[in-house]
């Protein structure tokens, strides 16, 4: 391997990492991410000899100035500094790789690489990240090592030091060289990431992070979803089914086997009572803090975790904060991501219509235990008042849906009849459409029930609420997110933002307000695939970056706390095991006595030591008597030829003793009249002929005289199956 090529090339992979880092540290946008790259892939591929034209010579110098002077004049103009910081870090090595002419200029770029590294490390740490840490610490041992040998060089070079001969130092020559650097060397040295890793692990369990929100750049982006906020247009929650991030992660215990690969939960995020024709919000935005006891919070009674069934959910940051809850909640119990030493405090918001939001200060999203009530429990609810309540307003002045709506429950008396029976016609009559040409009609209500007849989950929800209300039942339009898909590498369902869904509260007397889903069943489910390759492929690598974001980067106190107290834990019951194993071997009188194990020991380091002795004499004697050329193909052909034949001969009974040679072993077999000896001697002819007397067999030949070795055993047979005749004497 020539010298210079494989140290540019470990270079420019350190400096290939660090730009990765950062790229998919999510703070960049696409055409930015996509521009870097394409101006990475070219400073890569510039031929060595460009690289020091005086043009770009010129460019390495004033190149960093201009761009400095840009992002400045960037951020005057109200750029994010973060943002400008990241772009000035990636363009600055990119110019650097596309500029550099010898050590100094690589060492650059072996420092822009661990500064980018280390801010992935503060602005992303995620699985992406988790790969290029992996791989930067196995190229840069042997990096820095290239480095520094290539420096040493050009250092003596520019000193006028000479070699053995008096000859001065030539560089190129030395960079063109095989012979400074291996195989085994460069495995060596990349093999130092090792210990190195090992040691940075053993730091980073015995000292976790402090505080988490000290790294005031580490704060994770929210997605903006739509359909959870205080004010919602017809259609909104329709935009996102075909969204695949992942917003929650539920952990379900008790799952039969095999768990569904599907499951509905109907996890209620925000409900809204008031809606004006287009658009749905509410009429009450007061938030008060909610009732507490540390961080359990009871939504109608406090929780016994020892009897009440249970869910873990873990959700990512959100805009807005909502927490997402079962219908049939008890109460919650949270903790923020990542919880540090000195603890943050959450507080959690109840709003009207039961809505419940988190404010954490580092943005990080939460996790929560939600526990459920059982299905005897009741627990009564405050009725709306009719007069003037917001639950029975009708905005639409359709006289057509008004009769509609009678028309439906004309059979029906109480109002859970009349809501069975709006569900019932809308699921059986509508079809699920998520490009509903109703949302471009002045009325999209009206333009959904009587002309397209179309439309996705929000169009049949808001349907059925508004001809609820036109029958006096009081309704409100809830959001939330209606189940997820299996994880069976996780174990956990992902629910993702195409999940979203909305579906209708009823007030119901003796009930209170009870759920309604007037969405076709086929189409509230999931639309993400749970089988074939790619499903797979999802799987793997969505439960590899959650086991990455919850065992090391949010690796906290608690965290290591319980990873030691497993480990005590399992270091306790393997000794309880082995001296319990030790103690029956002691009452069964079945140990060895130690002059025995002292016998075996000694046997054993004789045996170990026999063997390294005959290894060494083994390597001098292939050191002083090194292997002779091989022999020519035509002889190793007949030597095969041969060895099929002594194979025969020793199944037959008739073996050539290792001390006879082979033609003679042929001739005594034809002495002795062997019914294989002509056969046996042709073969031992041809393979004498063709071993030592340099004639080539031919590929007839070859093929004849494998079928003569093919015929020994049945002429051997031939000749046991006659029959001795008996001489004229013995008659």
């Amino acid at each position: 391997m020539r010298f210079g090529l494989i140290h540019r090339i470990m270079t420019t992979l350190l400096a290939t990492l660090g730009i990765l880092a950062l790229v998919t540290s999510g703070e960049l946008g696409r055409p930015q991410s996509t521009l870097f790259l394409l101006g990475l892939a070219i400073a890569v591929l510039l031929p060595e000899s460009l690289q020091s034209h005086p043009l770009l010579t010129r460019f390495a110098t004033i190149g960093p100035l201009l761009l400095l002077l840009l992002q400045v004049a960037r951020l005057f103009w109200g750029a994010p500094l973060l943002e400008i910081t990241v772009e000035f870090a990636i363009v600055l090595q990119i110019i650097r790789l596309a500029t550099r002419r010898g050590a100094a200029q690589d060492q650059q770029v072996i420092i822009l690489a661990w500064l980018h590294l280390i801010a992935g490390t503060v602005l992303g740490s995620g699985l992406a990240y988790a790969l290029c840490f992996i791989a930067f610490l196995i190229v840069a041992p042997g990096a820095l090592v290239l480095s520094h040998l290539r420096r040493e060089v050009e250092g003596n070079y520019r000193q006028g030091a000479r070699d053995r001969t008096g000859l001065p130092v030539d560089v190129p020559r030395i960079l063109r060289s095989r012979r400074v650097i291996g195989k085994t060397f460069l495995a060596l040295t990349c093999l130092l990431s090792i210990p190195i890793f090992l040691f940075t692990a053993a730091l980073f369990i015995a000292f976790p992070r402090v505080g988490l929100s000290l790294l005031l750049l580490n704060r994770p982006q929210s997605g903006r979803l739509v359909g959870f906020s205080d004010h919602v247009d017809l259609g909104g929650v329709g935009t996102l089914r075909t969204d695949p991030t992942i917003v929650l992660r539920a952990e379900i215990p008790n799952l039969p086997s095999p768990p569904p690969e599907r499951i509905a939960l109907y996890l209620r995020g925000t409900a809204l009572d008031t809606y004006d024709g287009s658009a749905w919000s509410r009429s009450r935005l007061s938030r008060v803090p909610a009732e507490r006891i540390g961080n359990t919070i009871p939504i109608v009674r406090y929780p016994s975790p020892a009897l009440d069934a249970s869910l873990k959910l873990d959700l990512e940051p959100i805009d807005p904060p909502v927490l997402f809850l079962p219908q049939n909640t008890a109460a919650l119990r949270v903790r923020p991501r990542g919880e540090p030493l000195f603890g943050t405090h959450i507080e959690v918001l109840r709003g009207s219509e039961d809505e419940l939001r988190y404010l954490s200060p580092d943005n990080r999203g939460i996790s929560y235990e939600v526990y459920l009530t059982e299905p005897t429990e009741h627990f009564p609810s405050t009725p709306p008042a009719h007069a003037n309540s917001p639950y029975l307003v009708c905005p639409t002045s359709s006289p057509r849906l008004s009769a509609l709506a009678h028309q439906w429950t004309q059979q029906a008396t109480t109002a859970l009849e009349k809501a069975r029976s709006i569900e019932t016609h809308l699921k059986n009559d509508y079809l699920y459409d998520l490009n509903s040409p109703s949302g471009a009609a002045a009325d999209p209500l009206d333009h959904f029930l009587f002309e397209s007849r179309r439309g996705h989950c929000e169009y049949f929800s808001t349907a059925m609420a508004i001809l609820l209300r036109c029958v006096d039942v009081p309704t409100r339009n809830v959001t939330g997110f209606v189940g997820g898909t299996y994880n069976r590498f996780g174990n956990y369902y992902s629910i993702r933002q195409g999940d979203a869904h909305s579906w209708v509260e009823a007030y119901i007397d003796d009930q209170g307000w009870t759920r309604f889903d007037p969405t076709p069943p086929s189409a509230a489910q999931s639309l993400m695939p749970t089988t074939g390759l790619l499903a797979t492929l999802r799987d793997i690598l969505e439960a590899m970056g959650k086991t990455w974001n919850q065992r090391i980067v949010r690796y906290d106190l608690h965290q290591q706390v319980w990873l030691f107290s497993g480990l005590r834990s399992h270091l306790l019951h393997t000794r309880q095991s082995m001296g319990s194993v030790v103690v029956q071997l002691t009452s069964n009188h079945s140990l060895p006595s130690p002059r025995i194990i002292g016998f075996t020991l000694i046997i054993g380091m004789l045996a170990i030591t026999y063997a390294v002795w005959k290894r060494r004499n083994q390597r001098l004697a292939l050191r002083n008597h090194p292997h002779q050329p091989s022999s020519p193909p035509h002889a190793r052909l007949a030597t095969q030829l041969y060895e099929k034949l002594q194979h025969e001969m020793l199944l037959l009974g008739i073996p050539r003793s290792p001390s006879t040679p082979p033609l003679k072993h042929a001739q005594q077999l034809l002495s002795d009249h062997h019914p294989c000896a002509p056969a046996i001697h042709a073969v031992t002819v041809s393979y004498l002929r063709a071993r030592f007397g340099d004639d080539p067999l031919s590929p007839t030949e070859r093929q004849e005289l494998e079928t003569l070795i093919r015929s020994l055993r049945p002429t051997a047979l031939a000749a046991r199956s006659k029959p001795v005749l008996s001489s004229p004497s013995t008659r």
